[in-house]
């Protein structure tokens, strides 16, 4: 018999992404894959290497909202009895839940046929759909050392595999960092997020401008930006003289973050891992509505190592910001400490140790 796991994610990148690294690794081993999400992604993920993809009813709700509530159970359990008719026809071996809300009908039907369950937790902090369905899952895996939010029983038999990285940037693991010659040029990378990225698309630009002449020459900037912002961007870094380069997204982001001497960026569970598997010193600016601070606990992995530095929004000024780039693009030995730092907290082979996780699961309850 065909051994078929089905991976449920939701919409997001940050949850796409390692959900598809796994499904690569695993079709490697013989195994045929099932994308399992709400019905808007199930259409959208075409990049995604799944035999079948399969659109499930699934909601959310905010805290104190009553009816809110009421509705995404309902929409939650129109999508269990979805998931349960598909997953009576495959029969898949495993089902493996990457989080949000629109993995929850996949589990929860799982759960209720006495499947082999996997949860992969990408953040530092728990995530809410998570948190609810862990206790009822066969085996938990994270990202992170620390797995906060999650109950004691939870966090005490997870099993840390890291983030899976897509191909291009596993890559970079066997890449040494090269510093910037003094008096060479120096390459900044910017990346965007999808959520907040406005503060960073206009205030880089202006910090650049207040950087001393004759690093601002020394400047070339790669950076992710939101499309109402470009033009603001663009102009901010002709009025510095500063040579940037600016997109709304960069399909060979891998090759850009090789060539990168520091970068900045949010600090979703994706973007901290990529930074430390390609070994680059980082200035990290976590989201400040994000739920639990996950993107705080996110940064602090990178921070405590000594591979980045978090700089809060509360705090983040264009002089701090300035201050900040000065004193680290000036610094080539620093840098270079940064990188190592980076790169020693970094699982490269996360999308492997997940598959084995997932093998392992699935064969314990054959």
């Amino acid at each position: 018999m065909r051994k078929i796991a089905v991976v449920a994610a939701g919409g997001t990148g940050g949850h796409l992404f390692p959900a598809q690294a796994l499904a690569e690794a695993l079709i490697a081993r013989g195994w045929s894959i099932v994308l399992a999400s709400d019905e808007r992604v199930a259409g959208l993920a075409q990049d995604f290497p799944a035999e079948r993809r399969i659109g499930l009813s699934a909601a959310t709700f905010k805290r104190g909202d009553p009816i809110g509530m009421l509705r995404a159970g309902f929409a939650v359990s129109r999508g269990v009895l979805q998931a349960r008719s598909v997953f009576r026809e495959i029969e898949p071996k495993v089902v493996v839940g990457f989080g949000g809300y629109p993995s929850a009908p996949a589990l929860v039907a799982a759960i209720l046929d006495r499947r082999p369950t996997v949860i992969h937790e990408q953040n530092a902090v728990m995530g809410r759909a998570n948190r609810m369905l862990a206790p009822h899952v066969k085996t938990v895996a994270c990202a992170f050392p620390t797995l906060k939010k999650a109950p004691p029983k939870v966090a005490a038999a997870a099993q840390v595999v890291g983030n899976p990285v897509r191909p291009p940037i596993r890559a970079l693991a066997e890449l040494p960092y090269i510093p910037p010659e003094p008096n060479g040029p120096v390459r900044l990378l910017v990346t965007g997020g999808s959520q907040g990225a406005r503060l960073l698309s206009e205030l880089v630009p202006e910090a650049v401008k207040a950087l001393p002449e004759d690093l601002r020459k020394r400047l070339q900037i790669v950076q992710q930006t939101r499309a109402e912002s470009m033009n603001t961007a663009r102009r901010a870094y002709r009025d510095a003289l500063v040579d940037a380069e600016i997109a709304p997204f960069f399909r060979d982001i891998a090759s850009r973050l090789r060539d990168a001497h520091l970068v900045i960026g949010r600090s979703g569970a994706g973007t901290v891992c990529e930074f430390a598997v390609a070994g680059k010193p980082a200035i990290l600016v976590p989201l400040a509505i994000a739920l639990d601070d996950d993107q705080g606990q996110n940064a602090k992995l990178l921070a405590d190592a000594g591979g980045a530095e978090i700089a809060r929004e509360s705090q983040l000024t264009v002089q701090s910001l300035a201050s900040a780039l000065t004193v680290l693009l000036n610094n080539p030995a620093r840098l270079a400490k940064m990188a190592a730092a980076s790169r020693s907290v970094a699982i490269p082979d996360a999308a492997e140790r997940l598959a084995d996780v997932v093998e392992r699961t699935a064969a314990a309850q054959a």
